[in-house]
């Protein structure tokens, strides 16, 4: 599905690229669009269908004041105070979009919505995926594990006295025969090729160009026999112990922590077919990880989804029906939390692991 942003951004009264914006009076075509805001509940802007408020992009909540209702202000005086208030969130609107992105950027992408799974399709249990990841396993020509990363992922940054922002980045890591590695990554959304997207490189919140680099190093050999460094094994009940070592911690993992355990082995590494069908084996005897059928990543794959709801947070595994590897992770949350702005069903973040 589109962003809800790019759907609304056609409702923008003044556009930041408008030939009236900032130097003089709005044109008929804005103020027709302004005096929508004023006349009802049943007028709306396009892209809002239900009588919903209107968005505008930039602003710090997202949406345009209430419109005061019929009879709370005294005859054209209350006409006259809703201009005020509309031209105002208008003018702090654009502001911030400004303080952004400049007058020539389009505002920074919208957070992700959560995967969808899609209406009517079919379950696949997790052990029938684990039986198809150690067939894939057996063939003379499955992929082989290898030292490193390739991981797209968005993560919410949250603060007591901002309003949360959603960071996209891509990072590849790559080891040399000689254990020295090298690590770059740079800010991009695939959603949205080629257009800015929002980075907090230097601690503050601002647009950067598709694929600003945000970091490109060469490190020095180094090895450990530690998990996650060291390699995985390809057996679940050593796996486990793997997994738990590198969580630090000597009791059984919960199906959250097997997750979360699961993100950072693959953070390290690009799983092989009999490392990838020994995790997928793991992976289906955990507690309330349940299918819930066919979604489409935000790479465009398409993937099974298996979903588990924890304190607050639903995190959603999807897993390559045609080989069972694990293709994402997703946590979104199943509460809202005032205090950091964050609401019910808000992405907190994903990561999509490529070869």
């Amino acid at each position: 599905m589109a962003d809800e942003l790019d759907l609304l951004r056609s409702a923008d009264p003044v556009p930041p690229a408008g030939p009236h914006f900032g130097d003089g009076p709005l044109d008929h075509n804005a103020e027709r669009r302004l005096e929508q805001l004023l006349r009802g509940p049943g007028d709306v802007l396009p892209g809002r269908p239900g009588g919903q408020p209107a968005l505008l992009p930039g602003h710090p909540r997202g949406l345009l004041p209430a419109r005061p209702r019929h009879g709370l202000l005294p005859g054209p005086g209350r006409l006259r105070l809703a201009w005020v208030l509309v031209a105002t969130a208008v003018v702090a609107a654009l502001t911030l979009t400004l303080v952004l992105s400049g007058p020539s950027t389009p505002p920074a992408v919208a957070a992700p919505r959560p995967l969808v799974v899609e209406t009517g399709s079919t379950t696949v249990p997790l052990h029938r995926m684990a039986e198809l990841a150690s067939a894939v396993a057996g063939s003379d020509d499955a992929p082989r594990l290898r030292k490193g990363t390739h991981v797209q992922s968005w993560s919410l940054g949250m603060s007591d006295d901002k309003p949360p922002i959603t960071l996209p980045e891509e990072r590849i890591v790559r080891w040399r025969a000689d254990d020295s590695h090298t690590e770059l990554v740079v800010a991009t959304d695939p959603r949205h090729p080629g257009r800015p997207v929002l980075s907090d490189e230097g601690g503050e919140p601002h647009l950067v160009d598709d694929g600003h680099v945000l970091l490109d190093q060469t490190y020095p050999p180094s090895w450990s026999d530690a998990p996650p460094k060291s390699p995985p094994p390809r057996d679940p009940d050593r796996l486990r112990a793997y997994l738990m070592e590198a969580q630090y911690t000597d009791t059984p993992l919960t199906t959250p922590e097997l997750l979360d355990a699961m993100a950072t082995l693959l953070d390290n590494w690009t799983l092989g077919a009999r490392e990838s069908a020994a995790l997928t084996r793991l992976l289906a005897g955990a507690e309330g990880l349940r299918p819930v059928g066919r979604v489409t990543d935000r790479l465009g794959r398409r993937g099974q989804a298996y979903v588990n709801d924890s304190r607050g947070v639903r995190r959603m595994l999807i897993m390559d029906p045609a080989t069972g590897a694990v293709l994402g992770l997703e946590s979104t949350l199943t509460r809202p939390d005032p205090e950091y702005g964050v609401e019910e069903g808000d992405v907190m973040s994903y990561s999509a692991w490529m070869r």
